[in-house]
């Protein structure tokens, strides 16, 4: 269902960041009171979480997602089959995912928004993260790719397939090419600490659409939580190219937390005007479905502040 604002030049996106059960009915009320027309799903809805997945498949807004590492946790690795909690030879948690979401689901693929005169382009599905392949085997069993080259080329093609010019694109993981410190965008913050482990083919593709002179206003992705394991320093969250793009971290984990009695859920909100970023915000929504907190994370223009 398209939202009541498809004429207007203006566009509010809520990005979700990893979620891992996090999700509520009161969730998609936020939704409606933040006033959103665009949603994206970064993946980890959780470790394959059919019932999250459903709810999430059922709301009433145009959306988008990629599945995680996390959402083929009993499925891409022989430790994650051997602690499977369903019978894999009658059930596949993963295909009920994908199933749901139906073309909601980009990974590997594009979905068009008529109403916006835009695309959305979908990373690699499950990635795990970094310059060596891990949940490979997944890649290969279900989209036929076998290298990490290959994967530049299906997400390149998602492109060149894409209806519109101006092309978000979402991951679950973020491009490699954002930095190498641990508080970077997709910074490896665990032992040994340090290093860029964003991935290699989604930064190849990103690369490819710049030079075939698509408009990218907005890459978000999630993964590498804000909260770093060896610091209390928060990860950066945004990052502006020279190109103009917005590179967004929207996994701000837990997203559901309790305050003096309080239930705060972020999003992670975008303002999108004629094809270009304007502002970036995390928010914090009350029991009220107000914004309780914002912090503003980019701006196009600073606000003057009276003399």
């Amino acid at each position: 269902m398209t939202s009541q604002k498809t004429q207007s030049t203006t566009l509010k996106i809520a990005v979700v960041g990893d979620i891992h059960d996090q999700w509520e009915v009161e969730d998609g009320i936020a939704l409606k009171h933040l006033g959103v027309d665009l949603v994206l799903f970064v993946g980890d809805f959780g470790n394959e979480s059919v019932e999250v997945v459903r709810t999430i498949a059922s709301l009433e807004i145009s959306k988008a997602a990629v599945m995680g590492n996390h959402d083929a946790w009993f499925t891409a690795t022989e430790w994650g089959r051997k602690k499977c909690p369903y019978d894999r030879s009658k059930e596949d948690w993963v295909q009920e995912q994908l199933d749901l979401l139906g073309s909601a689901h980009v990974g590997y693929a594009k979905l068009d928004f008529p109403a916006w005169n835009l695309t959305v382009v979908g990373g690699r599905p499950f990635t795990w993260g970094g310059p060596e392949w891990r949940f490979a085997e997944i890649c290969k069993e279900r989209y036929g790719v076998t290298s990490l080259e290959e994967s530049a080329d299906k997400i390149t093609a998602a492109v060149q397939s894409a209806a519109y010019d101006t092309i978000l694109f979402l991951g679950h993981n973020g491009p490699s090419g954002l930095g190498d410190r641990p508080e970077d965008p997709c910074g490896k913050d665990w032992h040994p600490i340090g290093g860029d482990f964003g991935d290699p083919d989604f930064g190849e593709a990103i690369s490819q659409a710049i030079a075939a002179g698509k408009n990218i206003p907005l890459v978000t992705f999630g993964h590498m939580h804000h909260a770093l394991r060896h610091t209390k320093v928060l990860r950066k969250t945004i990052f502006r190219s020279p190109e103009g793009t917005i590179y967004l971290n929207a996994a701000s984990v837990p997203r559901i937390v309790e305050n003096d009695g309080q239930k705060l859920r972020n999003f992670s909100l975008v303002t999108l005007e004629a094809g270009v970023v304007t502002q970036a915000s995390l928010v914090w929504v009350g029991n009220d479905f107000q914004v309780a907190t914002e912090e503003i994370l980019w701006r196009s223009h600073p606000v003057v502040q009276p003399a």
